[in-house]
């Protein structure tokens, strides 16, 4: 064979293997309103950046007839490439081929580049479109399975994870992306259910669709499964390019900074009044948030989920933040379960890779009920607590309302290791509301009292003046300051530039017993 013909070979080669499952499947991807694997690749990375790997690995088996058809690649497309210049590893799943399902040769592909990435010090994106196990290879499917989900807990806390949803994901396949950081789906192309509609009749005979049993929607919502939603998977793909611009590379890197042309010492007197005078009258803490980040811009994660707490990137002086935040807009800021879930695994994730915390805390307690004892919010609280107690980056507070109760100490007080923490001169910092604590200190002299609404009132207002205010948290040092409003900003970006360097280790141990 002469060289010309060789190069001729490798070239024919390599266009097969661009051809997947072929023209007429991908015209049926496209109708479902889908990308196909490689589409997909060219949407998220940087143009021409894309270099592959293991495009001529093919399956090995022979059962059921499979040794006639060999596709090359075997349904994943896998390698890596930049992200605004920076590196990232992916795998796409071709749907297109054996209905992307996973099998030895699949799972291999997968397990290399998952392996790269963590050897690198690289963040790894997984674009998924799968059927799920390949059927026809028995049990070394499900052994595939098993070697991603011990490569995903290997590189959890050591490079960002990063899960798309964008076909059908039911079965073992759901647990890779759960194990992950972040799982994006998309309205009416992406499915996650541990056992399908048809197995859920027969099982309980109750009826139900795949969108409304594991559509984008109700995991973003109701589950608490996915972090990010959209309508098409372009806006998606696009969303993970932003999320990855405010993430380290691994965990031993710093977030990456930016340029901003917001200035460092702005102050916002719009601040100055968002706080109502009335203390049970709501406000949209989205709006203090934004006033004071750079440019207004966050980037809300699990936004549809837990409403009543906030958390999301954005970035003071340049600097990414992690921030969590009590939004009195919805069930008060109330602590529950679910608020208390999705601002554990926030913090955990931001303490894991160098991003520092910033909270805003408007709380006026944990959410009493049956419900909520019987489903454990003691245990599913604590994983709160737990978290900001843990966390070692930089940790700054900011009380511009209620802080009572409890929910003072698990929202990084001082007392749980709290860098900086300042109150607005609208915080509340006591036990309890003043009016309940006027009816436990004074219920007898209440009850026999002639105006017992009148003398509430006045006692209430008593409590008020004593605690209800920031300044005995003030003199004992559990606020490192009291500040305007409209200072929030610049004083935040001192602080964060004075803990640039910030060391604190936890006792060595193995690893903590978080209350699961």
């Amino acid at each position: 064979m002469t060289k010309k013909s060789t190069v001729e070979e490798l070239r024919n080669q390599i266009e097969r293997t661009l051809e997947g499952g072929g023209e007429a499947r991908y015209k049926k991807q496209h109708e479902k309103g889908k990308l196909t694997a490689r589409e997909r690749i060219d949407v998220l990375l940087d143009p021409g950046t894309f270099v592959e790997l293991d495009r001529f690995v093919t399956h090995r088996s022979t059962a059921f007839g499979l040794e006639k058809q060999r596709i090359p690649g075997d349904g994943v497309v896998t390698g890596y490439g930049k992200v605004d210049g920076r590196l990232i590893y992916l795998f796409s799943q071709d749907f297109t081929v054996f209905g992307g399902s996973l099998a030895e040769a699949h799972a291999q592909k997968i397990c290399k580049i998952m392996d790269l990435a963590v050897r690198n010090g690289v963040p790894v994106v997984g674009l998924n479109d799968s059927g799920g196990a390949r059927i026809q290879e028995g049990v070394v499917s499900l052994g595939g399975y098993a070697d991603i989900f011990l490569r995903n807990t290997m590189a959890s806390g050591v490079v960002p994870q990063i899960s798309a949803i964008l076909g059908p994901c039911a079965g073992g396949a759901v647990y890779s992306p759960a194990i992950t950081d972040f799982t994006f789906m998309v309205r009416g192309v992406s499915y996650m259910f541990v056992t399908g509609p048809n197995v859920v009749k027969t099982v309980t005979h109750e009826e139900v669709t795949s969108e409304a049993l594991g559509g984008a929607d109700v995991h973003a919502s109701v589950s608490g499964v996915a972090q990010f939603v959209h309508d098409t998977e372009v806006e998606g793909l696009m969303e993970i390019r932003n999320l990855l611009s405010f993430l380290p590379q691994n965990n031993v890197d710093s977030p990456p900074r930016r340029e901003t042309s917001d200035p460092v010492d702005r102050r916002d007197e719009e601040l100055q009044n968002i706080v109502p005078e009335n203390p049970n009258i709501p406000y949209d803490m989205k709006g203090v948030i934004r006033r004071v980040v750079d440019s207004g811009e966050l980037l809300e994660v699990h936004g549809a989920y837990a409403e009543n707490i906030i958390v999301g990137f954005a970035r003071l002086a340049g600097y990414p933040i992690g921030v969590i935040a009590n939004q009195p807009a919805v069930l008060a800021g109330v602590l529950d379960i679910d608020a208390s879930l999705k601002g554990a695994r926030f913090i955990r994730f931001c303490d894991a890779f160098n991003i520092p915390l910033v909270t805003f805390e408007d709380v006026p307690g944990f959410l009493p009920g049956v419900d909520q004892e019987h489903n454990g919010i003691i245990k599913h609280g604590a994983k709160l607590l737990y978290a900001y107690c843990e966390a070692t980056v930089p940790k700054l507070t900011v009380i511009t309302r209620k802080a009572y109760g409890g929910a003072y100490d698990v929202m990084s007080s001082k007392h749980i290791r709290g860098d900086y923490n300042v109150g607005w001169p609208s915080a509340e910092i006591a036990v309890m509301g003043p009016k309940g604590a006027a009816q436990i200190l004074h219920g007898r002299r209440i009850a026999a009292a002639e105006n017992p609404e009148e003398m509430l009132a006045e006692l209430e207002e008593e409590y008020r003046e004593e605690f209800a205010h920031p300044y005995k948290a003030a003199e004992r040092g559990y606020l490192d300051d009291v500040i305007e409003a409209r200072d929030t900003r610049p004083r935040l970006i001192s602080a964060l530039e004075s803990l640039v360097n910030k060391r604190q280790k936890n006792p060595p141990k193995k690893h903590g017993n978080i209350p699961l």
